[in-house]
């Protein structure tokens, strides 16, 4: 079982409530500890996984909703590498790699009261809910943000906490680059 294997394992079993640790997953994959603690923090730091410990059940947690994207690498994955190219502006480092990522869809709630703005992100609406409030679905962080962006719209980021600080350091390096 490879690396990816595991961290959808773990994300089930915090999605279903199990309070997974570590030792959880070393003793399911026969793994080391190290590289069961070295899973969890990939998926904190690169996945953006809100990941708590919960030490009186001794497991972890999501403190927000967190949908886990899959991971799948092709022989295609030279084809992609035109699109990525003009995405780079948008790509922080960690995204520089040789594997393209095909996942589910991300999710977000976004507040818009603009209706103009809200036409314009049709494509990545799926439902409409209470107080101006709309779930998106989206397969790029970086191509949503970017769109948000260009928007020039006030647009709130509602959920989940990981994308609106994206946005935000997105845009205090766009800031710095320009004093």
């Amino acid at each position: 079982m490879n690396a990816n294997d595991r961290i959808q394992w773990f994300h089930k079993m915090v999605s279903d409530g199990c309070y997974p640790n570590s030792h959880d997953i070393s003793e399911k994959f026969s793994i080391s500890s190290r590289q069961a603690q070295r899973d969890l923090e990939h998926m904190r730091s690169t996945l953006g996984a809100p990941l708590v410990y919960d030490a009186s059940r001794k497991g972890y947690y999501y403190k927000t909703e967190f949908i886990l994207p899959s991971m799948v690498s092709t022989e295609n994955d030279s084809d992609y590498n035109t699109v990525l190219a003009g995405l780079r502006d948008f790509v922080d480092t960690s995204a520089r790699v040789s594997v393209v990522q095909m996942q589910l869809p991300y999710s977000a709630v976004l507040e818009i009261h603009d209706k103009i703005t809200v036409m314009n992100l049709h494509s990545f609406i799926v439902k409409e809910e209470r107080g101006h409030r709309y779930r998106c679905e989206f397969p790029s962080i970086e191509l949503f943000l970017g769109i948000i962006m260009s928007t020039g719209a006030e647009i709130r980021i509602e959920s989940p906490d990981w994308l609106r600080e994206k946005l935000v350091e997105f845009a205090e390096r766009i800031l710095d680059s320009n004093k």
